[in-house]
Formats: structure tokens, C-alpha cells, sequence
């Protein structure tokens, strides 16, 4: 039954934006969709291998600062007399840039971390967060600290027989926003069915008899984190040049939380959990606005929460399948014949 949440979620929101209006409602969705592409990449790490990264907000945040720049060019001063100037290129450049580097920074952090893992994989990436976001906020000729970044140029794509397309309006977004995430499902779904993603549910479960197969976990994981980075970043990079405006709130701590609570609650170590956690809790706020205050919609956010976390421990989706399962397991007990033969034989007359 879960097996149909992606496409029937496809359908949904490929058909959404055509009887939509209210181009609040439309800007919901984008970011919503966003900041679900960073809760899939973050389910790689958390759900299938089960390190839990509380600095993801980095990449995040990279991939914004890397696109903006390429996007509008720098000049800066380097140690030694050195100067680094860019004029400024496409933002289809700063968007593949953005997934290179932030790849690099999550293949250097998982080589640093991955050796000794649990915790001091944790205090790792929220080390990294913050010295990022310290570097994005005074290294003011960079980034313009506080200032932010502005004026970022809108997302341009090569279309066949068009040339470049400026992505300006919300409805272009939103569609390059669901291409970006129906890709980094894809490619997520790939990488846990091949050998790798058994590889990365071995050490999951039991790591000692992973390792006992032959399987270089410190690499498996480093590889998991790569890619998972990569995802946060190509989500960043999309983030800057629709918002058009960056600064270093972008590597909020908050935006971590968010992330693990739409994975959690949706149901780490699957591929749709991301997916409803992120519609639930990326679209809750917005329908609690209108109808109460800002302290009770947290209240309420907070009570939902829980209240999922209590009634389905292991996330909605697996509930979800849980429930089939239950469902199925009766159906076919029910179609099993009675027995009617007697407990009793009596003699014949």
C-alpha cells in the first residue's frame, strides 16, 4: 500500500499549482518542497545508516552561499597578498557548483568523523554548522556578513528551441523544485536497492556482523554522506535563487529540527516518510496561521507531534504498512475454508 504514496504524491502535486490561486499557498509549497528535499537527504544518513547529523543546516546553507556567489561574483583578499575576483556566471553553474562542493565538505566531514562514530559524529556536524555559520557572517567581503547577499538572479535552464529561461515566476519554481525532488528521490531509491543500500542497512542493524562480512563501513558511510550532502546542497542552491536573499540565518539551527522532524515523524529508513513528514509539518504552520495565534500554533505543531510519536513510534509510514499488513493478514484468514469436520466421530448404526 505504501508503495503507491510516491506516485499518487507525484500525481497530486504535478496537478496542484493548475487549480491553485493564491500565490501564498503556491510559495508554501516551494519551500515546502525545499526543505522535504533536505529531510530525504538526511533520511540517507538517519534512516539508513543511523548516524544522525544535527549540523545539516551546513550544506544547506553552502549550497545557498556557493550558487549566490558563482551566481553574482566576488572579489575578495586572500592571505599573502593574494586576490580571488569572479565577474559573476549562471546560476545553472552555481547550482551544479553547489552540489560539487558540498559534496566535498560532506565526503571531508564523513573521512573526519566516521572513524569514531555515534556521538562524536553528532558534536562533529553541529561544530561544522556553526564555524560555517561564523565564517558567513564575518567575513563580510565574501558573504556581506549580516548585510546578506541580494539581488541574486533568478534560476536560467537551457530549454530546446526557447534558449535560457529565466525561472521568475512561482509556478516555474515550483516545477523546477518538484523536478529537483522527484530526482532526489529517484536516485535515493536506486542507491537502497543496490548493494550499497544493503550494505548501508547492514551496519544499520548490526554493524559487527556487517563488518565480519567484509563490508568497509568508514567508506559505506562516508559515501552516505557525500551524497546525502550533495542533496542539502542542490536544496540550497534552489532556496537562494528563488528567495533572491541570503544571509546567515540561513544556517539556523532551527532548520535542522525541522528536518529530523519531518524524517522521524514521517518514518526514518523509508523513502515516503520523508514525504508525508514533510507535507504534515512543512504545510501545518501555514494551515494554523489563519485560525489561531502564533503562540498556540506552536502549542498545537508541538501536540501533533507527540501525539503522532506516541500513537506511531516507528514514523506514519511504517504505521501505515503496519496496518496493511494487518489488514492483509486477516483478509486471508478469512478466505481460508472452515473446518467442518466433527470433533467427534460416532460409530455407525
Amino acid at each position: 500500500m505504501t508503495r503507491l504514496i510516491a506516485p499518487l504524491f507525484l500525481v497530486v502535486f504535478a496537478l496542484l499549482p493548475l487549480g491553485l490561486t493564491d500565490p501564498y499557498l503556491l510559495n508554501a509549497l516551494i519551500i515546502t518542497g525545499i526543505l522535504t528535499i533536505c529531510a530525504m537527504s538526511l533520511n540517507l544518513l538517519l534512516g539508513f545508516t543511523g548516524q544522525l547529523s544535527l549540523g545539516h543546516v551546513a550544506f544547506f546553507g553552502i549550497g545557498a552561499y556557493v550558487s549566490a556567489l558563482t551566481a553574482l561574483g566576488f572579489d575578495v583578499s586572500l592571505p599573502f597578498g593574494l586576490r580571488v575576483t569572479h565577474e559573476g556566471g549562471s546560476p545553472l553553474l552555481g547550482f551544479v557548483l553547489a552540489i560539487v562542493l558540498t559534496g566535498l565538505c560532506g565526503y571531508l566531514i564523513g573521512r573526519l568523523s566516521f572513524r569514531v562514530r555515534g556521538a562524536y559524529f553528532v558534536i562533529v556536524t553541529i561544530s561544522f554548522a556553526e564555524v560555517v555559520r561564523l565564517v558567513a557572517l564575518n567575513w563580510v567581503e565574501l558573504t556581506q556578513g549580516p548585510l546578506a547577499l541580494t539581488a541574486i538572479p533568478n534560476m536560467v535552464l537551457p530549454v530546446p528551441s526557447l534558449g535560457d529561461v529565466a525561472m521568475r515566476s512561482k509556478m516555474q519554481n515550483y516545477y523546477l523544485v518538484l523536478a529537483v525532488g522527484v530526482a532526489s528521490y529517484l536516485l535515493i531509491a536506486r542507491l537502497v536497492a543496490s548493494r550499497f543500500g544493503r550494505a548501508m542497512r547492514g551496519l544499520k542493524e548490526n554493524e559487527s556482523l556487517a563488518l565480519s562480512l567484509g563490508i568497509n563501513a568508514t567508506r559505506t558511510l562516508t559515501i552516505a554522506a557525500t551524497v546525502s550532502a550533495a542533496m542539502a546542497g542542490a536544496a540550497g542552491s534552489l532556496y537562494a535563487h528563488y528567495i533572491r536573499i541570503i544571509d546567515p540565518d540561513v544556517f539556523l539551527f532551527s532548520y535542522t529540527v525541522t528536518m529530523v522532524i519531518m524524517v522521524v515523524s514521517g518514518g526514518k529508513g523509508t523513502l515516503a516518510g520523508p514525504l508525508v513528514g514533510g507535507i504534515i509539518f512543512g504545510l501545518l504552520p501555514v494551515a494554523l496561521r489563519p485560525v489561531m495565534a502564533p503562540e498556540a500554533q506552536w502549542i498545537v505543531y508541538g501536540a501533533i507531534l507527540i501525539a503522532i510519536l506516541f500513537l506511531m513510534p516507528r514514523g506514519i509510514v511504517p504505521a501505515l504498512e503496519g496496518l496493511g499488513e494487518r489488514i492483509a493478514a486477516r483478509r486471508k484468514a478469512g478466505d481460508k475454508p472452515t473446518d467442518v469436520m466433527p470433533a467427534k466421530m460416532g460409530a455407525n448404526p
